[in-house]
């Protein structure tokens, strides 16, 4: 014979909201926990940390105005071929300013040989 048991079924359905009907009741609407944290020694702040945390859908951070990691390298492949090109374009005005091109060089050189 088995007793009852006093403790709640933590899988039951008692009425209130599961954990998959929060979670997507905050990815649906947002949330943002804000933070400071601030050391003072003798009224002078030695230093000051702001912790901001925003839980969101994608659809609703974009909604939000926040798109970071579409052009952060590190999470989108877009963002780091653009950033690949444009140092490369970089790389390669560096290097034309440092060794000037064969066929200018030639030409500079007849130049100087018919001047002389």
């Amino acid at each position: 014979m088995s007793t009852p048991s006093r403790l709640p079924d933590p899988y039951g359905h008692s009425g209130g909201a599961n954990l998959a009907d929060i979670l997507e009741r905050v990815l649906d609407k947002g949330i943002v926990i804000a933070g400071d944290i601030r050391i003072n020694l003798l009224d002078i702040e030695l230093l000051t940390i702001k912790l901001r945390l925003i839980v969101a859908s994608v659809d609703k951070a974009k909604e939000m105005g926040i798109d970071w990691w579409e052009t952060d390298p590190a999470l989108s492949s877009g963002a780091r071929r653009d950033e690949l090109a444009r140092e490369n374009a970089e790389l390669r005005e560096r290097l034309a300013r440092l060794e000037p091109e064969p066929e200018l060089e030639s030409g500079r050189t007849r130049a100087k040989e018919e001047g002389s």
